[in-house]
């Protein structure tokens, strides 16, 4: 999505009394990665959980490295059908197999 557009939607949310997280795609992989590395990522994701809608920034500035984006992948797997995620980006949805190393399996079918 593009940027201007996900903060309208994120401000909206707010404006109108949901709560929301947001980061860039990097916070929320290195906040991930801290919660991993003493065992508490289920904890971390359950925590994120009671967020109705997360905003993550910035997906494609910075490629991800093969355990960042497993973490990534958690965070939006543990989301999905439960809550809302936006996510902004540089790059047109058909070249995130560059961001997250992949580019045989991504795009997705």
């Amino acid at each position: 999505m593009e940027r201007a557009n996900g903060y309208r939607l994120g401000m909206r949310a707010c404006q109108v009394g949901h709560r929301v997280a947001f980061a860039t795609a990097a916070e929320w992989v290195d906040r991930l990665a801290a919660a991993h590395q003493p065992g508490n990522l289920a904890a971390e994701l359950t925590r994120l959980g009671r967020y109705p809608l997360i905003m993550v920034d910035e997906v494609g500035y910075i490629p991800f490295g093969s355990e960042a984006a497993n973490l990534f992948f958690q965070l939006i797997s543990n989301r999905y059908e439960r809550a809302s995620v936006i996510v902004t980006s540089n790059k047109p949805f058909g070249r995130w197999g560059e961001v997250f190393g992949d580019e045989i399996a991504w795009p997705p079918p």
